[in-house]
C-alpha cells in the first residue's frame, strides 16, 4: 500500500491567520486552486480511494482532486477518525507556531490525537487498496506522519503546507 497525505486547500481561516480546528471555514478561491492543481498533479499517482474527513474545507478538496483523477466523489471514503485536532478554546484564535497548546486541559491532548492517528491508519489499511489518498487537516497530519516517518515527530515541524501531495508509505 503507498499512502499519500494532503493537508485540504486553504480556507478562510487559514488566510487570515486563525486556528480553526474543528469550526467549519470554507475554502478560499485559492485553496479551490491548490486543489485543482494538487489534483492535476495525482493524475500521476493511480489513487484508487480517496478517504477525507467529513469537514467541508476537506470534503471540496478531495472532491476536486477526484473530479481530476476522475474518482467518483461518490466513492471518497468520509471518517471522523480524519477530522482535526479539537482545540477547544483556542479555536478561532490567531496562529501562533511558539505557543505550547499541550498542557491546555480543555483541547484534545498529543495521546488522545495519537491513538486516533492509529485507528485511523488501521481503518485505512482495511480498506485494502494501492495507493490511497488521504485528505484531512494539518494537526491530524502531523499526528499520521509520526506514526509513520520515525524521524519527524508530532511536534515537529509544526505546520504542514496546505494543498500539497506528500507520500509517508
Amino acid at each position: 500500500m503507498k499512502l499519500y497525505f494532503i493537508r485540504h486547500g486553504l480556507s478562510e481561516m487559514n488566510a487570515l491567520g486563525l486556528r480553526a480546528g474543528r469550526s467549519e471555514t470554507p475554502l478560499t478561491r485559492k485553496g479551490r486552486t491548490q486543489a485543482l492543481v494538487a489534483g492535476q498533479e495525482a493524475k500521476t499517482l493511480a489513487i484508487d480511494t480517496v478517504a477525507t474527513s467529513p469537514m467541508g474545507r476537506t470534503l471540496e478538496t478531495a472532491k476536486i482532486i477526484a473530479k481530476e483523477i476522475s474518482y467518483p466523489t461518490s466513492k471518497i471514503h468520509v471518517s471522523n477518525l480524519l477530522i482535526e485536532r479539537d482545540f477547544g478554546p483556542l479555536e478561532g484564535t490567531p496562529w501562533d507556531p511558539d505557543l505550547n497548546i499541550d498542557d491546555n486541559l480543555d483541547i484534545e491532548s498529543v495521546e488522545e490525537i495519537l491513538n486516533r492517528a492509529n485507528l485511523a491508519l488501521q481503518w485505512l489499511q482495511s480498506l485494502q487498496a494501492e495507493n490511497i489518498l488521504v485528505v484531512s487537516h494539518g494537526a491530524f497530519g502531523r499526528a499520521l506522519r509520526s506514526l509513520l516517518v520515525a524521524d519527524l515527530p508530532f511536534s515537529s515541524p509544526k505546520q504542514i503546507p496546505n494543498a500539497k501531495i506528500i507520500r509517508w508509505l
